[in-house]
């Protein structure tokens, strides 16, 4: 018998054979797949760029409706939205080499039935680290079927000069590219993925932790972003973009609860009133642009 190139766990068994009972589903057409949705986390729109190119590629070549939600948007997380009997291209950032973990908790509460899915994680051209394979599994115990995952590059979000413009129009036409032989393997029922996603199976390897030229750990998880009194002119908009709902409505120069670092509120301010000014976490995003500013390609599992 020829030996397959993953590990021969009792996870692997049971994964492998719920692909061949689900492939066998598809192709008796008991399962019906309805929709096209992209489900994605996307503070700066990145990660949303490449989920709607694959969403709306795959509902053209499907002829199925197409359908995106993007729950960076706290509304969208406090609603129910219908994601069963859907192709499902899932998108999140990696931060620190992981799935973002305030929103873990969210993601393992979702329950889908009869739906395939993509994995899809954006990268700030340092690394996805194990971003990948968490999302990856996170589906699985959301009940989606995986048949693709898929590393983007995408701006990082520290920065306006590391991954610049990314996604580009290379990158989208990549997405597009890998949308259309995700429906060509749905339409001949191959389903299970073939390949083998670079990362480690749990435990996870701890997240990022940058560090200073001594070797000392940088910990930026408690610096929040400053308003330039004199740019702001009170729109409000970080406010009503901000993913964790941490910043005041009524004084957006205070940031009551958690910041993720996402820099939403950074990039889409159309005054550039915000910024990050800790000596800290300048350090870690000067770090980054001069150690990681090659180009890096997306990487696709099929």
């Amino acid at each position: 018998m020829k030996k397959v190139s993953v590990k021969n766990t009792e996870d692997d068994r049971r994964t492998l054979r719920g692909w061949h009972l689900f492939s066998s589903e598809i192709c008796r057409k008991r399962i019906k797949i309805k929709k096209v949705c992209a489900y994605y986390f996307s503070a700066t729109e990145t990660t949303k760029k490449i989920c709607e190119q694959m969403g709306k590629t795959a509902g053209e070549f499907l002829k199925l409706p197409f359908e995106s939600y993007n729950f960076a948007n706290p509304s969208i997380r406090k609603r129910s939205n219908d994601l069963n009997e859907s192709l499902i291209i899932f998108g999140m950032p990696v931060i620190a080499g992981r799935v973002p973990n305030l929103f873990v908790k969210y993601l393992k509460q979702l329950r889908i039935k009869n739906s395939i899915g993509v994995a899809i994680v954006l990268y700030g051209n340092r690394n996805f680290d194990d971003g990948l394979v968490e999302l990856r599994d996170l589906m699985s115990s959301m009940g989606v079927r995986i048949i693709g995952c898929g590393a983007f590059v995408g701006e990082h979000s520290f920065s306006k000069i590391l991954a610049k413009g990314r996604p580009d129009e290379s990158d989208l036409q990549s997405a597009m590219e890998f949308s259309k032989k995700i429906c060509a393997k749905i339409q001949k029922g191959e389903l299970p993925m073939k390949t083998v996603i670079r990362g480690m199976r749990k435990p996870y390897r701890k997240h990022y932790m940058p560090r200073d030229r001594y070797g000392e750990s940088i910990d930026i998880r408690k610096v929040k972003p400053v308003t330039d009194e004199s740019k702001c002119t009170n729109c409000k908009i970080c406010a009503e973009i901000c993913p964790t709902g941490a910043i005041d409505r009524d004084d957006v120069s205070n940031v009551t609860g958690i910041c993720m670092k996402c820099c939403a509120c950074v990039k889409r301010c159309p005054e550039n009133a915000k910024s990050f000014v800790d000596a800290g976490f300048i350090y870690h995003k000067e770090e980054l642009e001069y150690k990681y500013g090659a180009y890096k390609k997306n990487k696709i599992y099929l």
